[in-house]
């Protein structure tokens, strides 16, 4: 893993107008189809620039070098991740422990694996800069959604459920990163959501306490 600090990563201004959101948006296209035609080692901004339709210079201006854009691009995908997380969980206060659960988990695995070569792609990325320190506070947000719903189950409570939480979101993501680092097959892709669903209720059904009355 790299050495280098979150601050060296940042970009070097933000777009703020449609056109340069624009130019942004296929720069970010160009990084990804780059990373999956010539893989990480062979990705520079030079080819980056070429296949987004912009002057390196003009990529520039925005991310300084290599790296940056590199952490730009993770962060847009951790993002989307983590909203994903946030809005599934919001949909489903209240309900019972079962839809949570399936709610979540299938939200999770659909946004991970729907281009898996991304993700795959993405998930190399993450090994190969320093992004520890924005990589948990995304796990921080996925933690504080999802505990935020448990704690609104209609039909259990849990004694520890910061640590059930924790878990759960332990057991969700594991497979996930196995799977990126592996090469599944197309059944183990279509059994896997109703399978982590079974893994995860059962963990949070065991851990479970019955509601309070009233």
């Amino acid at each position: 893993m790299r050495t280098d600090t979150t601050p060296g990563l940042d970009a070097r201004k933000q777009p703020r107008q449609a056109r340069s959101q624009a130019t942004v948006d296929a720069i970010f296209e160009a990084t990804i189809q780059v990373l999956l035609a010539e893989g990480l080692p062979r990705l520079t901004t030079i080819r980056v620039a070429e296949r987004a339709g912009v002057s390196v210079g003009t990529l520039y201006q925005y991310y300084p070098q290599k790296q940056a854009l590199l952490f730009a691009v993770l962060q847009r995908h951790l993002d989307r991740v983590a909203k994903t997380v946030e809005d599934a969980a919001l949909s489903v206060r209240g309900a019972c422990l079962a839809q949570m659960v399936r709610t979540i988990v299938t939200a999770f695995v659909q946004i991970k694996t729907e281009n898996l070569a991304e993700s795959r792609a993405l998930f190399a990325v993450a090994a190969e800069l320093d992004s520890r320190e924005y990589v948990l506070t995304i796990k921080e947000r996925n933690r504080a959604a999802l505990q935020a719903m448990l704690e609104t189950a209609a039909d259990a409570r849990f004694d520890d459920v910061a640590t059930v939480t924790f878990m759960f979101a332990g057991i969700m993501i594991g497979p996930i990163h196995l799977l990126l680092e592996g090469n599944p097959s197309a059944r183990m892709l279509r059994l896997l959501p109703e399978q982590l669903v079974s893994v995860c209720l059962a963990w949070l059904e065991r851990e479970a306490r019955p509601p309070l009355p009233g």
